[in-house]
């Protein structure tokens, strides 16, 4: 086993690290899972190719790693934003009461819609972040993150002009 970490560890490193662009800080614990997974194995000696199986558990590690992550979208915390927004306004009571206001109304609406559409609008409007960005913090793909900004936008367009 330490000889296969020897001589393969460096491209292992390089073959997650490639693959994991976005999260560059999970491939020291992903080298880790493999080995770990290698040791498991009860008779090391019948493996043909020790290269190719430590490549083979690399992307099975890898596989369940992306998976884990998209099945946890990453969540804002939309009060948070809606406070932060909040001590904007200023110190006027009257542009203070109306801010929450209005910020009250956005609350309510984008409760209103699920997780992950939610995340995205407030990725987009309050961070800049761009749709690749939002794709790749949800854990899908670009086309995934500007259908679920769309359905976030179409809401509450659809909800401030019912309250208005």
């Amino acid at each position: 086993m330490a000889a296969l970490a020897r001589e393969h560890g460096q491209g292992l490193r390089r073959y997650l690290a490639a693959r994991l662009r976005e999260a560059a800080d999970d491939v020291s614990d992903l080298v880790q899972e493999v080995y770990l997974r290698l040791l498991r194995v009860p008779r090391h000696e019948t493996i043909r190719s020790p290269q190719a199986y430590l490549f083979t558990v690399a992307h099975h590690v890898l596989h369940q790693h992306k998976m884990s992550l998209a099945a946890r979208p990453e969540t804002v915390d939309v009060t948070a934003v809606l406070a932060e927004m909040e001590t904007l306004a200023g110190e006027d009571p009257s542009m203070q009461a109306e801010m929450r206001q209005r910020l009250e109304q956005l609350d309510q609406v984008l409760n209103e819609v699920p997780a992950r559409a939610r995340t995205a609008f407030v990725l987009y409007r309050r961070f800049g972040l761009t749709l690749e960005e939002i794709g790749t913090r949800l854990g899908v793909s670009r086309p995934m993150a500007k259908r679920y900004l769309v359905k976030a936008i179409a809401h509450c367009k659809q909800r401030v002009e019912g309250m208005e």
